[in-house]
């Protein structure tokens, strides 16, 4: 009961997801990745946080998002009852929808880029998700915002907005993971937290801590 999105960006090494719904703690319950493994989104009715974990560990071993979420949806019998996006360290993406997810419900794609909903207002809601993103000339986490922006502009979930997250990971820098749990307007108060998490003295301490590419990094710093 939710519409996400996950990216990746060749340039700059990024990837990126971003989600929202009309129930709590989407982050917590859709998001997961790292720059070593990809992103997987989670969701549906009844979602399985073990999906979102399993198929990262399969696309860190090497599967691509396709075969990883083949994998995944295959053992599991009750299936019918969840979505599953993914998109690969390589930056390919493939999604699951199980038959039993609530309408509307459906995928987009573009290259490097997954869209995923169910329970949404329209279909347009999906291309709205994906045209956001994709029209928006920004960095990463702006157009992830955008993409959001877009979908609920258009009717969103069915039910109206309760939370909403994005995560962004790269090599190169620490990960940047926004939640916000519960709100009756999540994406203006994730805009605003995200306002907050890259500028003044939290974005200058930001650089001075580990990151994959440098994991032993310690800069002193002084606020």
């Amino acid at each position: 009961m939710t519409i996400s999105i996950l990216a990746f960006d060749e340039k700059s090494g990024t990837y990126g997801g971003a989600a929202t719904t009309g129930s709590l703690c989407v982050g917590g319950w859709v998001l997961r990745g790292d720059a070593e493994s990809g992103l997987s989104a989670s969701q549906g009715s009844l979602p399985s946080t073990m999906w979102g974990q399993d198929v990262l560990a399969r696309m860190r071993a090497g599967e691509t998002a396709e075969a990883a979420i083949r994998h995944v949806v295959e053992a599991d019998a009750g299936r019918d009852e969840r979505q599953l996006a993914a998109l690969d360290p390589a930056g390919g993406t493939w999604a699951f929808t199980g038959a039993n997810s609530i309408q509307t419900a459906g995928v987009r794609h573009a290259a490097n880029v997954v869209v995923a909903g169910n329970l949404l207002a329209s279909e347009e809601v999906l291309d709205a998700c994906l045209d956001g993103f994709l029209a928006f000339d920004g960095t990463m986490d702006l157009r992830l915002l955008n993409a959001l922006k877009r979908a609920a502009a258009v009717g969103g979930d069915s039910r109206g907005l309760l939370s909403a997250a994005l995560l962004v990971v790269s090599a190169n820098r620490p990960p940047l993971s926004l939640r916000i749990d519960h709100s009756e307007d999540p994406l203006t108060a994730l805009a605003l937290l995200h306002d907050r998490a890259t500028s003044g003295l939290y974005a200058d301490w930001v650089n001075h801590v580990p990151t994959l590419a440098d994991p032993e990094r310690a800069i002193p710093f002084t606020a």
